[in-house]
């Protein structure tokens, strides 16, 4: 029924036709915007779950939502270390719901604007992402706190809606050049989140007594209200600037109901760019959890080197995405990107593996960040151009999709082995899997168009 009336409600805002223009900057803005918000509002939480953690299990007691929560995950703990493992939990699994509602509803908005057109689409979710932060910054129990990051999670699918929409304003050739732009926003994203939500935490302009469970402010409702405020400015850019990057010629019939939640690709070359991509983000994603106790057991590191090191990498990341696909992605190829990322990444996973002073784990991030600032936009724009006009919001929606589904069990994985067998076989073990997976990506096909320009 949700998905029926989602379709009622986009056929009234559905776009006019787009304006031809050669001038197309605010638009790719705000197609940025959209995914730098994104990855703002899966990473700002994750400064604050500890402290999240113990706020809510301290107002609303042992019997409650939470309390029964956090009862499961002390079954499951080692006794050794049982608070410090609980708390790893409660965070990957908060992570997780966010991802596995991106994986569901990315298909879904993606195929919905292959159809409506991406303007009315991007209406729609990001005015639900607004409202899923207002609901944060009253999040005055552990429930609404979780339907605010359910919300949060279903628009946060709109990913593969601006990933359409980059598509659609960029040249086949010089896709991954578009695509690299979209990989800068999520670098940014990753450097702004984790500082809005651990500076916000711990100084606060609101004043408030909590006695009992319900709607009201929080001790998190400044970094959500943070939050909020680029979501609106978004909303309202996406309302007032941005154009139709679709034309109806472009677009798909009109899709059924059974077709909007099939999250399999029928291109098979798009399938296998898929399975590439969630192989990748499961290792990696795992890397990206389990860094900072990695950080602590080897180097000793505490909250504000741990936050240096994601600067780090976040900066690498702009840099090798910003700078050398969108500069020179065109003329290396996509699929001589994807190797050499590979290529990196693992040597980073060894490096990491093996690292026990600053000089060497600095090493593993720096390869790390451009394996991953190469791999990530060149994949991406394979499997734009590996689609058709009208199936890129399908197609893109189906790649996303896998990403987050990996991003949702990939640090669940990585903990237990972490935890389980030590940090060495867990990361020596991460660079296993990404070298098959480079070995599999070794039989990608090169796109249509360079073959019939040769």
């Amino acid at each position: 029924m949700w998905l029926r009336h989602c379709t009622n409600v986009i056929d009234k805002v559905k776009s006019p036709e787009p304006q031809k223009s050669d001038g197309n900057r605010k638009e790719k803005g705000i197609v940025f915007m959209t995914v730098f918000l994104d990855l703002v509002g899966f990473s700002i939480i994750f400064p604050i779950f500890p402290a999240l953690l113990d706020y809510y299990l301290r107002l609303e007691g042992s019997e409650s939502l939470i309390g029964r929560f956090v009862d499961l995950l002390e079954r499951v703990s080692p006794e050794h270390n049982q608070l410090f493992f609980v708390t790893v939990l409660f965070g990957g699994i908060l992570g997780s719901l966010y991802s596995i509602l991106q994986f569901i509803c990315a298909p879904i908005w993606g195929r919905l604007s292959d159809h409506y057109g991406r303007r009315a689409v991007l209406r729609l979710t990001v005015t639900g992402t607004a409202l899923s932060y207002l609901l944060w910054v009253f999040s005055g129990s552990f429930a609404l706190f979780l339907v605010s990051r359910v919300l949060a999670g279903a628009m946060a699918g709109n990913i593969s809606v601006a990933n359409a929409a980059m598509a659609d304003l960029t040249e086949s050739k010089a896709r991954a050049r578009g695509m690299a732009l979209v990989g800068v926003a999520f670098g940014l994203g990753f450097i702004l989140g984790p500082a809005i939500g651990g500076l916000a935490s711990v100084w606060s302009p609101f004043t408030f007594v909590a006695s009992e469970p319900g709607f009201g402010l929080n001790p998190f409702s400044f970094p959500a209200l943070l939050a909020l405020l680029i979501a609106l400015l978004n909303t309202y850019w996406v309302f007032r600037v941005f154009r139709e990057t679709l034309p109806d010629e472009r677009r798909s019939p009109k899709v059924q109901f059974r077709q909007l939640v099939r999250l399999r690709s029928r291109n098979p070359r798009v399938r296998q760019a898929v399975r590439t991509y969630f192989c990748l983000m499961l290792a990696f994603s795992g890397m990206e959890f389990t860094l900072s106790f990695l950080a602590v057991e080897r180097l000793a590191y505490g909250p504000g080197q741990i936050a240096l090191i994601f600067l780090f990498v976040g900066f690498m990341l702009v840099l090798t995405q910003g700078v050398i696909v969108r500069r020179y992605g065109e003329r290396i190829g996509e699929l001589n990107c994807v190797f050499s990322g590979f290529l990196a990444l693992v040597l980073g996973m060894v490096c990491l593996s093996f690292a026990w002073e600053s000089g060497w784990f600095y090493t593993g991030l720096a390869l790390l960040a451009v394996g991953i600032g190469l791999s990530n936009p060149s994949l991406n724009a394979l499997v734009s151009r590996y689609a058709g006009d009208n199936e890129q919001g399908a197609e893109l929606g189906a790649f996303r999709s896998a990403g987050s589904l990996a991003r949702a069990f990939g640090p669940l994985i990585a903990a237990g082995v972490f935890w389980s067998f030590g940090s060495n076989f867990a990361y020596v073990g991460g660079a296993g899997v990404i070298l098959a997976t480079l070995l599999y990506a070794l039989t990608l096909p090169k796109p249509e168009t360079d073959l019939e320009s040769k």
